[in-house]
Formats: C-alpha cells, sequence, structure tokens
C-alpha cells in the first residue's frame, strides 16, 4: 500500500551540515518523527569526527535560521552547524571604514599633483 515514510508514526529525512572553510561536511539520515537538532547532530557522526563542534558554543540553525538544540525536526530539514566567528564583525568594519580613508587621502593627494 504506502510507503513507511509516508505514515504518521514515521522518519524522517534530514541533513545535518558543518561548513569548513573550504568544504561542506553533509551527513543524510534518516530519524524517527520528531527527533531534536541534538539528536540529529549526535547521530551524524559529525562531533566525532570534528572534536572543535561543542553544542554549548556553536551556533546552530534549520535553513539558516537560528535553532535550539532541543527544537523538533520535521521531514526534509537542513539541520546547520555554524563555526565561532574568529573576528568580530563590527570591528572589521571599522578597521576598514578607517583604511579606506587613509586610502582616499593619499589618493587626493596623488591626484592634485
Amino acid at each position: 500500500m504506502s510507503d513507511v515514510s509516508t505514515g504518521g508514526n514515521a522518519e524522517i529525512e534530514i541533513e545535518v551540515v558543518y561548513a569548513l572553510p573550504h568544504r561542506q561536511e553533509i551527513a543524510r539520515l534518516r530519524l524517527p518523527a520528531g527527533s531534536s537538532v541534538r539528536q540529529a547532530i549526535e547521530a551524524s557522526g559529525l562531533l566525532q569526527k570534528y572534536p572543535e563542534i561543542d553544542l554549548a558554543k556553536n551556533k546552530l540553525g534549520i535553513y539558516a535560521k537560528l535553532a535550539k538544540p532541543d527544537a523538533a525536526l520535521r521531514d526534509q530539514d537542513r539541520v546547520e552547524i555554524y563555526r565561532p566567528l574568529i573576528a568580530d564583525p563590527k570591528e572589521v568594519r571599522k578597521q576598514r571604514a578607517a583604511e579606506g580613508k587613509v586610502m582616499k587621502k593619499g589618493a587626493g593627494d596623488a591626484d592634485g599633483e
């Protein structure tokens, strides 16, 4: 008759993604309906493969929207594990703005000669 995945108490298919600087690590899983973000990450094997992942520190999301570890998953969800920022975005913008002002001054002097 019908496939198990379409039943009311079925499994869900999800992806758990961890973005590394030069590639993505993707784990595709089938879990019981009602599984949490934490359960998906634990079942993915990524915690063992990447010991730097700390569920108490790394931010988590479902399709780029922040989520808590106990959030329930739905079929076809994509769980994302975000790496910590290495630089404060506000500080980086301030530095770029300061460098831009210095470069404009220098460029303006060169144009005036």
